[in-house]
């Protein structure tokens, strides 16, 4: 859940987690020491009390004064801890072992032999084994202590026993964690604000890279780049670099794009320039022979109508692409008739016999024809130029109009060098016009997906080229609508 948390929480709150937790650590470690200390200062009595028991009952043993004896034993374990409650007892004890007398007569009573025998289930040495301080532990915690009272001479004349129950040695818990609960809640009165402090000072120029790197892409990079911490961190400072690196790239690679589409829009302007000069210099050229024509035989009547007739249609298409070019412009456009492959065909029948090109026309139309004249007649125009630069001399083309009521189809083949898919791909990417026959067809492209049909080359007949444009008829359209 922690790691969920934002940085400049996290931080902060480890930080606060951590004087906790050290507060409650030295709380502890202080809480054993004082266990330790109090252990250690309760021996402490027990042997002073011990040297002033064996200072004063040497004399009392030799006279053999037993009730002096037990009032020196019930006066001084009073100095020890726990005697007034019944945890720690004193007793003199014989050369033999035997007890002389007790501060507690009612557990240690007066002549009961102890050394050597067992005592609360503990085995005890016997007289002559204790030469020195012997300190018995018992499992229970409590101890047993047993120190030789010597005479002058060095002769051992008796012994003094202490016993503490390990209720003695326990720690006042209740005391400690009052003193710990004390001390936990200063720590955090003191410094958790400290720490919270801290850590946010330490996370507030992360939270001003963040807000930068953010705003990339939204501001402006010189705004952004003033925003950039200024930190003595390296670390901190490594990162602002890095900011202040990418919001650089990403600026250079913003002018860039600018002016990789600035190009972009010159080529375009520079395609669509020489998309126009290309539509407008195909229905010239059969105007051009038109013209000659009317000039070589406009004295028979049907020649010279016909003639005027096909002069007047090509100019239409020349204002009709002209007109595309502007948005206001709002022309009433006729609908394809099966006549305009004859006016194409009729546009180019000088260059075909220049090239001694064959064209053969085929029109099966059995439906209403309900797509505009004008882009159509731009297709065919187009793809019979193509088809007699690919031709050939001697050549034959075959040019077949057919529609339905739902798709009208442009085929038109020729017997020249098979066109390859690949080969066809590449020629339809020929947008720079460097291309001859690249930019009619590429034109052929943009009209049928403008129409939303399609332009495809038909490889089925492996000796000619084939070429199909196709796009839906309106009439269907319009009966689905």
């Amino acid at each position: 859940m922690l790691r969920s948390l934002p940085y400049r929480i996290q931080i902060p709150l480890g930080l606060s987690m951590a004087v906790l937790i050290a507060a409650i650590l030295v709380t502890a470690v202080t809480a054993r020491v004082q266990a330790v200390n109090s252990r250690q200062e309760t021996m402490a009595t027990l042997d002073r009390a011990v040297v002033l028991v064996i200072a004063q009952v040497r004399p009392m043993l030799a006279a053999d004064d037993t009730w002096r004896v037990f009032s020196l034993l019930r006066d001084t374990a009073q100095l020890m801890p726990g005697a007034t409650v019944g945890l720690a007892r004193l007793a003199i004890l014989n050369s033999e072992g035997s007890v002389v007398a007790a501060s507690d007569p009612v557990q240690l009573e007066t002549g009961r032999k102890l050394l050597g025998d067992s005592w609360h289930g503990q085995a005890m040495q016997s007289p002559e084994e204790i030469k020195v301080r012997s300190q018995i532990d018992r499992p229970d915690g409590a101890i047993l202590i047993l120190d030789p009272i010597r005479s002058e001479d060095g002769q051992t004349v008796g012994f003094v026993l202490t016993e503490v129950d390990a209720a003695v040695f326990a720690p006042e818990w209740s005391s400690l964690l009052r003193t710990a609960l004390i001390g936990i809640a200063l720590a955090v009165t003191l410094l958790v604000p400290i720490g919270w402090w801290a850590g946010k000072r330490m996370t507030r120029p992360v939270a001003r890279l963040v807000e930068v790197i953010e705003g990339i892409g939204r501001f402006d990079p010189s705004t952004l780049r003033k925003k950039v911490p200024e930190t003595t961190d390296p670390e901190f400072r490594r990162i602002g670099d890095a900011v202040t690196q990418l919001i650089g790239e990403l600026e250079h690679r913003k002018q860039a794009e600018e002016r990789a589409l600035s190009a972009e829009r010159l080529a375009a302007v520079g395609r669509m320039t020489a998309a126009v000069a290309h539509e407008i210099n195909n229905p010239l050229a059969g105007l051009l022979t038109a013209t000659q024509t009317l000039r070589l035989h406009g004295g028979a009547e049907g020649i010279r109508d016909r003639t005027i007739e096909l002069i007047e249609r090509g100019l239409q298409q020349i204002k009709t692409t002209v007109a595309a070019l502007l948005p206001q412009a709002r022309m009433e456009v006729r609908a394809l008739e099966p006549g305009d492959l004859d006016d194409v065909v009729t546009l180019v029948n000088s260059t075909a016999s220049k090239l001694k090109v064959d064209i053969q026309t085929q029109v099966d139309v059995d439906s209403a024809l309900r797509v505009p004249s004008s882009p159509l007649r731009q297709v065919m125009l187009n793809l019979l130029l193509n088809a007699l630069k690919a031709a050939g001399d001697d050549g034959h083309i075959k040019a077949h109009l057919r529609a339905d009521e739902s798709t009208v189809c442009f085929c038109i083949s020729n017997t020249g060098t098979p066109l390859t898919e690949e080969k066809f791909r590449a020629t339809l990417a020929a947008e720079s016009g460097r291309d001859p026959r690249g930019f009619g067809l590429w034109v052929c492209q943009e009209m049928a997906s403008h129409l939303r049909g399609s332009f495809e080359l038909d490889s089925s007949k492996p000796h000619q080229t084939r070429l199909v444009f196709s796009v839906p008829n309106r009439e269907a359209l319009e009966k689905e609508t």
